[in-house]
């Protein structure tokens, strides 16, 4: 099995747990989150840890993830670095581990810090915080920044947005950053941003009122154009719901 390994150079002493960091990982029971790809905290030589595990791709995407394209795990790494070059918070890379079998890539991980935060985006979207809508604005805030510095989160979804308070308000830090792209963001384009978030009306009205406020957008348009993305995000997902169910019915009735 061929091992490939990137790491930030402060992690360099830890070179010798990447190698092994399968059987660690398989080993470890503090998983936060599986489903296709499961992630664990892991404390490797005193270092808080998240570990993500990248399914193993079948065996056509093998062949694509090892000569035609980045595989998750180098996007996710690659994209952390930029983030921290560009002064957006994410959790600190550590490293990129990948295995190949029969000269294709296996199993692959992306190892980070640990960043302790008290909820995520979807906390005030389903429960009354009293700050909900000091939270709301604060997260416009944040995303008209986003799109000021040419970051275009591809899964800016509620679980992948952690807030932590602080003194000076909230500070936010985005995951699961494998779907990314940097480009030049206009604001009305970056109206479609907050289309993941399953809002109401109400809570798009206030992230809108504060994104057209900083951006120089006409507040009624910009709202507008928030809701329009959002209902069409939900018109498709619901789609896609039912005719799931559908075809799953239909094969039941077969089988």
């Amino acid at each position: 099995m061929q091992f490939k390994c990137d790491f930030q150079p402060q992690y360099a002493h830890l070179k010798e747990t990447f190698e092994h960091i399968q059987s660690i990982f398989m080993r470890d029971n503090h998983s936060i989150h599986k489903a296709r790809n499961e992630l664990k905290i892991i404390e490797l030589d005193g270092i808080k840890t998240v570990v993500k595990s990248f399914k193993i791709p079948h065996f056509l995407n093998r062949i694509i993830y090892t000569f035609f394209r980045r595989s998750k795990a180098y996007k996710s790494y690659h994209n952390a670095l930029r983030l921290k070059e560009l002064g957006i918070s994410t959790p600190q890379p550590i490293a990129l581990i990948e295995f190949f079998t029969s000269g294709l890539l296996a199993e692959s991980y992306f190892i980070s810090e640990f960043f302790d935060y008290d909820f995520t985006i979807r906390t005030p979207l389903l429960e009354l915080l009293e700050d909900r809508e000091a939270i709301f604005s604060a997260f416009a805030s944040y995303t008209y920044d986003l799109h000021q510095a040419g970051v275009w989160h591809l899964d800016y979804s509620p679980g992948n947005i952690l807030i932590k308070r602080t003194e000076e308000g909230y500070q936010f830090s985005i995951v699961d950053i494998n779907r990314m792209e940097f480009k030049n963001i206009c604001p009305l384009d970056g109206c479609e941003n907050f289309n993941k978030l399953w809002a109401s009306d109400e809570e798009l009205e206030i992230m809108g009122r504060e994104y057209a406020r900083l951006s120089g957008l006409d507040e009624a348009l910009t709202i507008h154009e928030m809701k329009r993305h959002n209902d069409e995000n939900k018109r498709t997902k619901n789609f896609k719901k039912r005719l799931k169910r559908v075809l799953k019915g239909g094969f039941s009735t077969l089988a």
